[in-house]
């Protein structure tokens, strides 16, 4: 889960998230909002992203500032859940 986290939150490619489906969702002003574990438990799910699965939340009135903030300054709006699980990834990688 705070390697998930980590890759879709602090992993980049010229400053915007890696995954394709998550750089999609953040230009479009939603928030990294929730990762599931075993949210996906077909065999495609689970060879795919070992089963998680991930919440995008758009909250109507903030998806232009949190859009302009991503395409702009390549900040990623997220949840209190993906930013303590980034939180752990950090302090217990040895990347």
């Amino acid at each position: 889960m705070r390697l998930c986290a980590w890759y879709l939150y602090g992993e980049k490619h010229r400053g915007y998230a890696l995954n394709p489906v998550a750089n999609f969702h953040l230009q479009n002003g939603s928030v990294l909002w929730r990762i599931n574990w075993m949210g996906d438990s077909s065999p495609r799910g689970i060879g795919a992203s070992c089963g998680m699965m991930v919440n995008y939340r758009y909250f109507l009135e903030d998806t232009a500032s949190n859009s302009a903030a991503y395409l702009g300054t390549k900040h990623i709006k997220a949840s209190e859940q993906v930013l303590a699980l980034v939180s752990q990834f950090q302090q217990n990688s040895k990347l």
